[in-house]
């Protein structure tokens, strides 16, 4: 109950501070109000295939390449909101049939790379929500000028190698 505490215990050094180790970190309050990380493996399609590179035998004989998908537009465990915002960011990974797919064969464990897939789903949702940062005056102003600069390099050397090549040229004179 009563031990000796260092100067430097946890308890001194944060007195405000929880020092819980479970407790959850929280992403964002709008992605907690619309989407709370649960994903039904019900109404998603998992398939399973063989994976790809080095492994020998295990590549070629077990299936641990995991490919999900589901239909946006049908998905009951997602708001409207996050529906039109994965369509406008995540195209490229939406097909004509309008099934967004996400793969994962990144270790020779399907329930690994099924678990990847859908932390990969989970990410891309919140991602959704996070704003960036506009630039401040000072690192637009910083990036112009270094545009200016380049483009200043870019023709020096346009200029430089044009007078080599015109250097090159043999001068005929006549008298």
């Amino acid at each position: 109950m009563f031990a000796f505490k260092s100067a430097y215990c946890l308890e001194k050094l944060y007195p405000m501070s929880n020092l819980n180790l479970y407790t959850p970190t929280i992403a964002s309050e709008h992605s907690i109000e619309n989407f709370n990380g649960y994903i039904p493996l019900k109404e998603i399609d998992v398939t399973y295939s063989s994976s790809t590179g080095p492994g020998g035998q295990n590549v070629n004989r077990v299936n641990t390449k995991v490919d999900i998908r589901f239909k946006i537009k049908n998905a009951s465990w997602i708001s409207d909101e996050i529906k039109q915002k994965l369509f406008m960011k995540y195209q490229n990974n939406i097909n004509k049939d309008g099934y967004l797919i996400i793969k994962s064969d990144l270790t020779r464990s399907q329930q690994l790379n099924l678990a990847d897939a859908l932390q990969k789903l989970r990410k891309m949702i919140q991602d959704l929500f996070i704003i960036p940062k506009q630039p401040t005056i000072y690192v637009q102003e910083k990036y112009r000028q270094r545009q200016i600069k380049a483009a200043q390099e870019r023709v020096f050397i346009k200029r430089k190698r044009s007078d080599v090549k015109r250097n090159r040229q043999i001068i005929i004179k006549t008298d």
